[in-house]
């Protein structure tokens, strides 16, 4: 379909292949294309970039030939434009001279526009904010509806958003919505303190009409949450991000390392060797670690003897304490699958 205008123009633009454009333009509509579809697939027909603008509906959606569907989209200079109501327009930017089929594609592409908004599924302003930020938050959403969902909430498309996914975080300011079990919050500024007992994943910044991607970041880096780290940026994971999509429950389970902190665990004061294992990786020293936990310094070394003894290496070395650190966060993951 890729400049099937082009070719039709070149032959001949006749009442046959005008008529061709017409019956495109009808089986999108009675397909139930979506907004997306048509501003995608119109850019195939025309071979060259077209869009849509409604700033009313807080819609701004355009493409190019073999290109995703982008926002915002107003009309770059020089476009061919039609003007809809409610101050909606739509535009086709070719290049050179126009063809002579443009203005019957400009014509059903308006008239298209038109029905599909008027029809379409795009939200309506009464649904509740719960409702519009799992909307905003599917990776299923197309970017139309994602992009008036977004306007209702009362951001714009290139609005910097952030998603914080957490739990215990119910009193968090921000648009949120509660989804599988954990709390999605909407953090157009910074990150409020949290509450005591809560755990959060924070995703990376971004545009808000790609705010799903940080969602799904921020999925992950709540995996790596423990009580001793209660807050994970998923920037900050750099490539450990990579064994929450690698590794299974199951397959985590059997890793001897973690398998050996299991053992750990059940034992009488297991709770307090891996509080002391946390400790000592995330502070660098055994007296430091002694005082994170505001116990005296001379507790450590018998915890940290029998950590060594079930592990099988040592702990209070650089190589030792990134093997166990490394262990830790794969314990972690395992523990936490549920909430990703």
């Amino acid at each position: 379909m890729k400049g099937l205008l082009l070719r039709l123009s070149g032959l001949d633009a006749d009442a046959e292949n005008a008529v061709r454009v017409i019956g495109f333009f009808d089986r999108l509509i009675t397909g139930r294309a979506d907004l997306d579809a048509l501003v995608r697939s119109t850019a195939e027909l025309a071979g060259c970039p077209v869009g849509v603008h409604a700033p009313g509906r807080g819609l701004s959606l355009c493409a190019s030939p073999g290109g995703d569907v982008r926002t915002p989209a107003t009309a770059p200079p020089g476009a061919a434009t039609r003007a809809l109501d409610g101050g909606v327009v739509v535009w086709v930017a070719r290049d050179g001279s126009p063809l002579p089929l443009d203005d019957m594609l400009l014509e059903r592409f308006a008239i298209a526009v038109a029905i599909l908004l008027e029809h379409s599924g795009v939200p309506r302003p009464e649904l509740g904010d719960p409702a519009l930020v799992e909307l905003v938050l599917s990776e299923s959403t197309g970017t139309a509806d994602r992009a008036r969902a977004l306007h209702l909430l009362g951001f714009g498309p290139a609005t910097r958003l952030r998603v914080l996914a957490g739990t215990g975080v119910d009193a968090l300011a921000g648009r949120s919505a509660h989804l599988g079990g954990v709390r999605a919050v909407l953090l157009p500024g910074e990150v409020a303190s949290l509450p005591d007992g809560a755990r959060a994943g924070i995703g990376p910044e971004g545009p808000a009409i790609d705010v799903a991607r940080s969602w799904t970041a921020a999925r992950t880096a709540l995996r790596f949450t423990s009580a001793a780290e209660p807050v994970v940026w998923w920037e900050r994971l750099g490539g450990l991000a990579a064994f929450a999509g690698k590794l299974g429950p199951a397959e985590l389970a059997e890793l001897p390392d973690v398998r050996a902190l299991d053992r750990l665990a059940a034992e009488h004061h297991g709770a307090d060797t891996l509080a002391a294992l946390d400790a000592l990786c995330a502070t660098g020293s055994a007296r430091k670690a002694a005082a994170a936990l505001h116990r005296h310094h001379s507790t450590m070394p018998a915890r940290l003897a029998r950590a060594e003894a079930v592990l099988g290496f040592e702990v209070d070395s650089p190589s030792g304490r990134f093997r166990l650190h490394l262990a830790l966060v794969l314990r972690r993951l395992r523990d936490n699958a549920d909430l990703g």
